[in-house]
């Protein structure tokens, strides 16, 4: 189960195909540094995006 306390890092390391979601959200950085270390609650408030939302299609 993913939730917003997770780090972006996390998300990717443990669930490698949740790259494409946070891209189809608009956060196309995944990548870099600075989010390796940013909850997933925290760059959803950076990029303006859903965080429910997000959240919701994470967990499918």
């Amino acid at each position: 189960m993913i939730s917003k306390d997770m780090t972006i890092g996390e998300i990717i390391r443990n669930n490698p195909d949740s790259v494409e979601i946070l891209m189809a959200f608009g956060m196309g950085c995944v990548g870099c540094p600075s989010a390796q270390g940013e909850t997933l609650e925290e760059a959803a408030a950076v990029h303006g995006l859903n965080l429910e939302g997000l959240l919701a299609e994470l967990n499918k």
